[in-house]
């Protein structure tokens, strides 16, 4: 008799014990149409304030399949993703939002494009943003185009991070152990043959985000500057050019004066000048500044995660 493949659902949380225990249900009924395979349900509690780790603690005692990880405080989405790929058992590893955003409906399907060898990952990605704010929904489309067109990272617009993947592809992404992780990126960076899977945007089903404007624009940011050293580039180019014009300028003042005899006139608008140029340096100096601390973060070799309560003791708790 053929062994049984497992597959391992990876599930970040960070305050969703309301929308837990719905999710839990739901990939229950799921994973009960699919005897074909051993799943490992794999709860990451990223340091969540609420009584997550409660409901996960009643998972575990109620369904031996039931793996949680808790930290010693909040990590990150990212840092408990990559927990959860170091600790993943399964052949098959897949990543779910514990808010039902990512339905467990199409695991079945995400099965049986895998099962038929030509991918290596199945992911998914969303073909409408019914229900999100439309300045938000601008904001991620430009970050798309943007960052498809100044990097190797091949992102693309509106991908989830919830994703089907074969045990070769996780491994590729632990291999990756950067501090500084934008996980869309290293999806793509890494290659391997993808399929993806279309399907419209779902509402939470309970609880609020975690991703606001800001936090969402500073991750945008995270992403280029971890993939991409365009920014740096426009940093010398701009300040290339601000030099030619300063010389040309200083050439037209000196011969007009030596030509016309005026004196140079215009104190406002100089000072006018002089801010902005001095913009333009401050700004060019963040843009390095931004690229030093990612350096600083990396080569202190921090833990990417620290677990303090795991119910499997073969938990890789600190890497």
């Amino acid at each position: 008799m053929m062994e049984k493949k497992k597959v391992t659902l990876i599930v970040p949380c960070y305050n969703e014990e309301e929308s837990l225990p719905i999710f839990y249900e739901a990939a229950a009924e799921v994973t009960a149409s699919l005897p074909a395979y051993d799943f490992q349900f794999l709860l990451v509690n990223d340091g969540s304030k609420d009584k997550t780790l409660d409901v996960m603690r009643m998972l575990a005692a109620r369904d031996p399949r039931v793996t949680y990880l808790s930290f010693s405080r909040n990590f990150g989405k990212e840092a408990a993703m990559f927990a959860g790929f170091v600790n993943a058992k399964g052949d098959y590893v897949a990543v779910m939002d514990a808010d039902m955003q990512d339905p467990p409906s199409l695991l079945p399907q995400m099965l049986e494009i895998l099962e038929g060898g030509e991918y290596d990952s199945v992911a998914t990605r969303r073909v409408s943003r019914v229900g999100e704010p439309p300045i938000r929904s601008f904001f991620a489309r430009m970050f798309y185009r943007i960052i498809n067109r100044i990097s190797d990272a091949d992102v693309v617009d509106g991908a989830r991070d919830f994703r089907l993947m074969r045990r070769e592809m996780v491994d590729a992404i632990v291999s990756m152990c950067e501090v500084n992780r934008f996980s869309k990126g290293i999806f793509g960076w890494i290659g391997f043959r993808t399929y993806w899977l279309p399907y419209e945007n779902v509402q939470r089903v309970a609880g609020e985000t975690k991703w606001n404007f800001f936090s969402l624009f500073r991750y945008s940011i995270d992403g280029i500057i971890n993939f991409s050293q365009a920014p740096l580039a426009i940093a010398s180019y701009t300040g290339i050019v601000f030099t030619i014009i300063s010389f040309i300028m200083v050439v037209f003042v000196f011969l007009r004066r030596l030509i016309f005899g005026d004196p140079v006139a215009g104190w406002a608008s100089t000072i006018c000048i002089i801010l902005f140029i001095g913009g333009v340096q401050l700004l060019c100096m963040g843009i390095m500044g931004q690229y030093l601390s990612k350096a600083y973060l990396e080569v202190k070799h921090r833990p990417h995660y620290i677990v303090s309560e795991s119910n499997d003791d073969e938990t890789i708790r600190i890497r």
